[in-house]
This record gives structure tokens, C-alpha cells and sequence, in this order.
């Protein structure tokens, strides 16, 4: 599935079949499910899960937590938008998938 494919399913009522935690986890941050999200993401122990987990944590606004998550998805901090960030999250697990 390409970006495009991926931010379009958010309209639908349930997230694409087959896809890893970590992006459906995206998919359901960005219909403003943050409970849902994180469910799926705080006992996944990959790197990805992480990186998710800190995009998760700014859109709560605890920085603090997030840097947690950066390190141990072994990612820098992000200061772009969160709407940036989302789009970079995503294009980078849709790549690996």
C-alpha cells in the first residue's frame, strides 16, 4: 500500500487488513482515537512500536515520555508538525511492509 492508499483508508470504518500494529495504530491516531493507538502500541516491543508510541506521546504534550520513546526506537526528538511527523512515520512503515 502506498501513502496516498493509506492516509484515504482513515475515511473508512476500519483500518486496511494484514497491516503491522504499529501502523494501524497511525491509522487509528489520525481518526483522533488516541486510546485505541496506544493500546496497540505500548506492549509492542519493536522499534517501531516506539517511534509510534513517542508520536503518540507529543500529541498528548508529555515531551517528556516521548523522549523516552525516541531513544528506544532510536530516533531523534521530532520537531517538525505533528501532522509532518505522522506523514514521515508512515511513509517510512509503509516501506517496510
Amino acid at each position: 500500500m502506498d501513502f496516498a492508499a493509506f492516509k484515504a483508508s482513515v475515511a473508512k470504518d476500519d483500518p486496511p487488513a494484514g497491516m503491522a500494529g504499529p501502523l494501524v495504530a497511525l491509522w487509528y491516531a489520525d481518526k483522533g482515537s488516541w486510546h485505541r493507538a496506544h493500546e496497540i502500541v505500548q506492549d509492542d516491543e519493536s522499534a517501531d512500536a516506539a517511534w509510534v508510541h513517542a508520536y503518540l506521546h507529543r500529541i498528548e504534550g508529555d515531551l517528556s515520555n516521548a523522549a523516552y520513546w525516541y531513544r528506544r526506537a532510536n530516533k531523534p526528538v521530532a520537531e517538525a508538525s505533528l501532522d509532518e511527523e505522522w506523514k514521515e512515520i508512515s511513509q517510512a512503515l509503509l516501506g517496510r511492509a
